[in-house]
């Protein structure tokens, strides 16, 4: 590094983490773990839903497009076809990371929960709007799909580690 006129503060090269300003010891460690350990029953409950992603963004963009469509919230400010078509897409790719384990396993994790809780209005929608699809012919049968997608997080969050994860930087802020 070149030495800065007399008077000056040295500008920091980029990387050079002595010049940082809190310091040398100055580090970031993401929240959540990208590839924490999991169980055999985690990797299990994983690829079943990375399989159940695929087969439903398959669905998406073919043989159940128009039963998609009918979920789709009336004050969402897109198409109802475009609407499936991204989220089906969205959902094959999140399928495929999670059966290939990437090495970033709760990040996928965590992006697949967040999914589950984005299209969650879809759900509501059908059940206030009283639709039927997909065999939810009963407005008790909607009800009860309803109580599924909670799940669904929390399967996204266990399988791929980020529920320990997230938890336990808040068991520690405890102590």
């Amino acid at each position: 590094m070149r030495a800065a006129p007399q008077g000056a503060t040295p500008r920091p090269v980029f990387g050079d983490r002595n010049l940082h300003p809190l310091g040398s010891s100055f580090h970031v460690d993401p929240v959540i773990k990208p590839n924490p350990d999991t169980t055999v029953a985690q990797r299990i409950l994983s690829l079943t839903l990375g399989v159940f992603m695929i087969v439903a963004g398959a669905g998406h963009l073919s043989f159940a497009r128009i039963e998609f469509q009918a979920q789709v919230p009336p004050w969402l400010p897109l198409a109802a076809n475009t609407v499936v078509l991204i989220s089906g897409g969205v959902e094959i790719l999140l399928g495929l990371l999670m059966i290939l384990g990437s090495r970033y396993k709760a990040w996928v994790g965590c992006a697949l929960a967040l999914f589950f809780v984005l299209v969650f209005p879809g759900n509501v929608s059908q059940y206030v709007r009283e639709i039927d699809a997909f065999g939810l012919n009963t407005q008790g049968a909607r009800l009860g799909r309803l109580f599924v997608q909670p799940l669904l997080v929390l399967a996204a969050l266990w399988s791929t580690g980020a529920w320990g994860e997230l938890f336990k930087y808040r068991d520690k802020s405890k102590s």
